[in-house]
């Protein structure tokens, strides 16, 4: 790591022929997966995975080169080979005497490597048993445990020196469920940045039974009639809705790309005085969470929008340089192959003051989502697809019957400017968030909301 070289002659290698900012990012992680399927152990993969990115911004472009050896001379070839895109004077290098390390949000009480993998094994084949077990309808299973601890250090001019340590538990379960009528699927997944202590929130056998559950009760739902209707996403939705709708949009680069719907919406209305949106690190235990991004700026939590009003934007250090911002804390890249770009962290819409039974009660029809499905966007033009994997449709305020196969589609701040409701609760989403062909976690949240007239369109 960084930490066992003397890096100022490194940076001032790259620093060399100018430039306006210079990086070391070095990153080593330790995985496993665990896949199990089809009531046997498929695939069991561990290793560890190490090497330093070098990164050089100079007139507002990136340069970037990575290696797999921490040697201070390979380091210092492979900077002077990128100083070479660099016209300009050389720049004076000083860094802190001593490493600093971050506050990490989410500290570890049960390290994952402190348990033996057949343990970890275990937990899949359980998760495989208990949804197998719900009815000779579930026709496959497809469980998972994964874990990683990632160790990174940034060491840039002018003046960053910092490191982290990341652990990610996980653990995912699908079920595919079929008779006569056709085949559906349920899915289920708990884990965040936590060690093994994170089977006391997310207890694998509930995970199996809510997978199988919802996929049996796919089988004998209804096709929703199409249209545009009230809809009423619960808090356990998650906030797929907010990473899409408008979480990408808010990302700095592409709004200077001019590829976001919200690239000249500062200080405008984007959605419906109801709505506050934050982007938060720090929120303990979440998915999304650290206690640096990938360029050694500190998490923090980031207001994007208050009462509706766009108030700021998610910046990496190239974003903030070009818009003369401050970096947000939203640097991230997937591995030290990759350059970081801006990104999500914890996405999450702020609870209002409703009882969630208050926003369902005024509808007479409509659609209740329960449970998001995928999703993806057009952040020029804001419109988006979401899919249901898990619907009932609203009967005199009331859920009804369950319904499948339905998709919402909209525009961003369209629907964001429908909502006359916002619940009290708060549910947590996690996934990974693809981007640049760059995968990070990302965590989404969103209390239970009610879209309004003129209503959004259910496929």
């Amino acid at each position: 790591m960084l930490s066992n070289i003397d890096v100022a002659p490194v940076l001032k290698a790259l620093l060399s022929r100018g430039g306006e900012y210079g990086e070391l990012f070095s990153e080593e992680v330790r995985a496993l997966n665990v896949l199990f399927e089809d009531g046997k152990a498929e695939r069991i993969v561990a290793g560890t995975d190490s090497g330093v990115g070098v990164r050089l911004i100079c007139g507002g472009r990136t340069f970037y080169a990575y290696t797999n050896d921490f040697g201070a001379p390979a380091l210092k070839a492979l900077a002077y080979d990128l100083a070479r895109y660099a016209e300009g004077g050389g720049m004076a290098v000083s860094l802190p005497a001593s490493s600093a390390r971050s506050r990490n949000p989410s500290p570890v009480r049960i390290a994952p490597d402190s348990r033996a993998i057949g343990e970890k094994v275990a937990l899949a084949a359980l998760m495989d048993r208990v949804a197998r077990g719900e009815s000779p309808l579930v026709r496959q299973v497809r469980a998972t445990y994964g874990e990683i601890e990632r160790k990174i250090e940034v060491a840039a001019h002018p003046g960053v020196f910092a490191s982290d340590v990341q652990t990610h538990s996980l653990l995912t379960v699908q079920c595919v469920a079929g008779n006569d009528g056709g085949l559906t699927m349920g899915y289920e997944t708990g884990g965040g940045t936590s060690g093994f202590e994170f089977l006391e929130e997310f207890v694998p056998e509930t995970l199996a039974r809510q997978a199988a559950g919802r996929a049996l009760r796919n089988l004998s739902a209804a096709k929703l009639p199409g249209g545009r209707m009230p809809v009423v996403l619960s808090a356990e939705a998650g906030g797929t809705m907010v990473h899409e709708a408008i979480g990408h949009g808010l990302e700095a680069d592409l709004a200077q790309q001019g590829m976001s719907v919200y690239k000249d919406s500062m200080g405008k209305a984007v959605g419906s005085p109801l709505v506050t949106i934050v982007d938060d690190s720090t929120v303990p235990g979440k998915r999304g969470s650290f206690g640096i991004d990938d360029e050694g700026t500190p998490g923090r939590r980031t207001l994007l929008v208050e009462n509706g009003v766009l108030r700021g934007l998610l910046h990496d250090r190239l974003s903030a340089m070009k818009d003369g911002a401050v970096p947000t804390g939203n640097g991230r890249r997937e591995s030290y192959r990759h350059k970081p770009i801006p990104r999500m962290t914890n996405t999450i819409i702020l609870p209002g003051s409703s009882t969630p039974e208050s926003v369902l009660a005024p509808v007479d029809r409509g659609l209740f989502v329960v449970k998001m499905g995928g999703g993806q966007v057009n952040t020029v033009t804001g419109d988006f697809m979401f899919e249901v994997a898990e619907g009932y449709r609203i009967e005199n305020g009331r859920r009804g019957e369950q319904v499948r196969g339905a998709t919402i589609t909209g525009n961003g701040p369209e629907a964001l400017g429908m909502i006359d409701a916002v619940g009290s609760d708060l549910g947590f989403g996690l996934g990974t968030c693809g981007k640049d062909g760059q995968g990070v976690p990302v965590g989404d949240a969103q209390p239970t909301l009610r879209f309004g007239p003129p209503w959004i369109t259910v496929g």
